[in-house]
């Protein structure tokens, strides 16, 4: 008969893990232990991606054959010394207190309630109206290889250059990448998503074939890339550096070094393999935060486009 539960000792917090045998990746057998031992072999690095920011969990109580909830609130029966930060939701008039990590033990135990995904705020509980995270998803369409993601990749990782912004790369889980470069959170949301989009165009620009940023979906054709810079709206959230995904392969969104893009594939990167690679390598994204770039030069463009006649456009409803 199988245990009901273990208890996990992380740091100096003890983590009751109930159900620890449930099967949460049927097509690998990979279980709810499996995955907690997953996150804590990669520990430094989950905890420096989600470190005090607002944080989303995507939970799968009975595995990914079951349902999936996306759960802003901190789930109830939280031990005191998992910590929080409270966001207001103007569109509903409410309140959420969410998850806000500041230490392993706090990932683990919402790996006990059932969450496989972590989607953290690009702003910090300091102030989270004021991003320090500027995220670029290079998102493919339904038709669009995996090759073109490469291939805009070194567009992108070019206009950063030029600016003299450093990025951080890593894979999505699905289909696509995310580089994410270090600001000062001296902006709101909307400038932050207008100096995303300005940098959008300018890869647009230089990758014509490649790239689009149409705003509506049914515009875009289906073999291009979208440069999304949604992403840097409100309460818009994407998987962090180190986050399982809830996909069959259990992949996981893994940060890689610029020179290896041309080579690697998302497939590469699963539970089973990114604990080696972490011991072998640690955490590309270790030091983000001596980074930091200033999006003037980025303001500056939007102005630019805006004087030639671009929009920019509405934000999307959450």
């Amino acid at each position: 008969m199988a245990s009901p539960f273990v208890e996990i000792e992380v740091d100096d917090r003890v983590v009751k893990v109930t159900n620890p045998e449930r099967v949460y990746f049927p097509k690998l057998g990979l279980t709810k232990l499996d995955l907690v031992d997953y996150y804590l072999a990669v520990g430094p690095g989950i905890v420096n991606a989600l470190f005090e920011r607002p944080c989303m969990l995507h939970r799968f109580p009975t595995g990914l054959d079951g349902e999936k909830v996306h759960q802003k609130r901190l789930p109830a029966g939280a031990p005191d010394w998992v910590e929080t930060v409270r966001l207001f939701f103007p569109r509903w008039k409410r309140t959420a207190d969410e998850l806000c990590v500041t230490e392993l033990g706090a990932v683990i135990w919402a790996v006990q309630m059932s969450t496989v995904e972590f989607h953290p705020w690009n702003s910090r509980r300091e102030d989270t109206e004021k991003p320090d995270e500027w995220r670029i998803d290079l998102d493919p369409g339904p038709d669009c290889p995996w090759e073109t993601v490469q291939q805009v990749a070194v567009v992108v990782h070019e206009v950063l250059d030029e600016l003299g912004a450093v990025g951080y790369p890593k894979t999505s889980g699905g289909k696509g990448l995310h580089v994410y470069v270090r600001i000062p959170p001296a902006h709101g949301f909307q400038e932050v998503r207008r100096a995303a989009l300005a940098f959008a165009r300018e890869v647009e620009r230089r990758a014509p074939q490649d790239v689009t940023t149409a705003w509506w979906r049914k515009d875009r054709d289906p073999a291009q890339l979208f440069v999304d810079y949604n992403q840097n709206t409100r309460d818009h959230t994407i998987a962090s550096a180190y986050s399982v995904r809830g996909v069959p392969e259990a992949r996981v969104s893994t940060p890689v070094r610029w020179e290896e893009v041309p080579d690697v594939h998302p497939n590469d990167f699963t539970i089973r393999t990114v604990p080696e690679r972490f011991a072998r390598i640690g955490d590309l994204h270790a030091h983000i935060d001596d980074h930091v770039f200033d999006i003037a030069p980025l303001l500056e463009w939007a102005e630019r486009d805006e004087r030639a006649g671009s929009e920019t456009p509405p934000e999307p409803e959450d």
